[in-house]
């Protein structure tokens, strides 16, 4: 099965300094039937103005995966880690039995981030920290792993979850297809472009969940840039 959830639709908030779209139930948008998919929790996407971002707050048992769409977030917290990830790039906090930190856009334009959390395998653990860069010709005409939890992805940022967070870019016209294993579910979202799934037409920013599914096709309609969750 294939559902679009496309981005008009989703539910959010605007503060202002912060314009917030939720794929899934956050904070004060509720929706029972959008709890999660699989292990993925929350899939936020998000604009933040110039120098301004989120005062340092805590988390517990939860891997937060960022990924820089446009502009750059600084991040520092109790643990003492500190960096800043620009566009294209990701930083993972695996929050362990208890983490502090702020995010702030120190930059003189928008910020627009994908925020997303995965619940881990196991609860409590040292917190911790990384970023890495990404170069985009790396995930031309393909999948590349950015963070993952599987054995089997060995250079990726490490999260403590039966998950993968994986990115590609393609050219309008180029196919590229994701096997996903039986039992697994799938949440992809274009950053920018409109693709085809399985012959279904899905925009940017919008949200298609998928599971039951062998194989994930997808056609560029336009230039576009990928970012998948694959969780138990």
């Amino acid at each position: 099965m294939i559902e679009v959830r496309p981005f008009n639709q989703l539910g959010g908030a605007n503060h202002g300094w912060l314009d917030a779209k939720h794929h899934f139930s956050f904070a004060s948008y509720y929706d029972p039937s959008r709890m999660g998919w699989g292990a993925l929790r929350v899939w936020n996407d998000d604009t933040i103005q110039p120098h301004t971002g989120f005062p340092p707050h805590p988390h517990s048992d939860m891997e937060i995966i960022t990924y820089v769409r446009k502009g750059a977030i600084s991040h520092r917290d109790n643990q003492g880690n500190a960096g800043r990830t620009e566009a294209g790039d990701v930083q993972v906090m695996s929050a362990g039995s208890g983490i502090a930190h702020s995010e702030y856009n120190n930059e003189d334009e928008a910020t627009q981030i994908f925020q997303i959390w995965i619940q881990p395998t196991e609860k409590g653990g040292e917190p911790s920290w990384g970023a890495r860069p990404f170069p985009k010709g790396e995930r031309s005409g393909k999948f590349v792993t950015l963070a993952s939890g599987l054995d089997r992805d060995e250079d990726a940022l490490k999260i403590r979850a039966n998950a993968r967070v994986a990115g590609a870019t393609l050219k309008a016209g180029e196919t590229v297809e994701y096997p996903l294993d039986s039992g697994r579910n799938a949440y992809l979202v274009p950053a920018l472009g409109v693709v085809e799934i399985n012959g279904q037409r899905v925009n940017a920013r919008d949200g298609a969940a998928i599971r039951d599914v062998a194989s994930i096709k997808i056609t560029a309609i336009e230039d576009s840039e990928l970012v998948l969750v694959d969780a138990a």
